[in-house]
């Protein structure tokens, strides 16, 4: 890029600075070589900003990073989350077996007193038979007893008619 050079000895553009500054020789290379570091340092950042393929795979790895970290984060939290869990499903199991034992305790003592009170009142020898059929066979039972209470009926209205009661 050319610059325009003033009457005065300097020049126009971005670093303008005076053409005769230099005070010899080496005052010249010390100058040019500032300008060529300076250069060189905005050619490097323009570089930076014009490398989208770089700074993409740069944000890539930032969020690879940050994900990561995220995964372990919650991986912790769903351990933690699932030991609170088994913790209180066991607390819940064990109140229910004890529930369950006492509920159980409770209803052989009470099955064990029937069993007796039905010992002390069983019939006696061939009806203790027929009263186990009964049980086993409970509408055979009720069948049985509505017959038997039609026939009863039947008979008190037979009565009445011929006057008997």
């Amino acid at each position: 890029m050319t610059d325009a050079t003033s009457r005065d000895g300097s020049r126009s553009g971005s670093t303008a600075q005076p053409v005769g500054g230099a005070k010899g020789p080496d005052e010249l290379r010390r100058q040019i070589e500032e300008t060529r570091g300076q250069l060189g340092d905005t050619v490097e950042e323009l570089a930076g900003k014009a490398d989208v393929k770089g700074r993409a795979k740069a944000r890539a790895a930032d969020l690879k990073d940050k994900a990561g970290a995220m995964g372990v984060q919650l991986r912790s939290s769903a351990a933690h989350a699932g030991h609170t869990v088994q913790d209180r499903a066991g607390r819940a199991g064990h109140s229910a077996h004890g529930k369950a034992g006492r509920a159980g305790h409770s209803a052989h003592g009470k099955a064990g007193r029937a069993k007796e009170a039905t010992e002390r009142h069983a019939p006696p020898g061939r009806a203790r038979g027929a009263v186990r059929a009964g049980l086993g066979h409970p509408r055979i039972v009720l069948a049985a007893g509505a017959a038997a209470g039609v026939a009863v009926a039947a008979s008190l209205v037979r009565r009445r008619q011929h006057g008997h009661c």
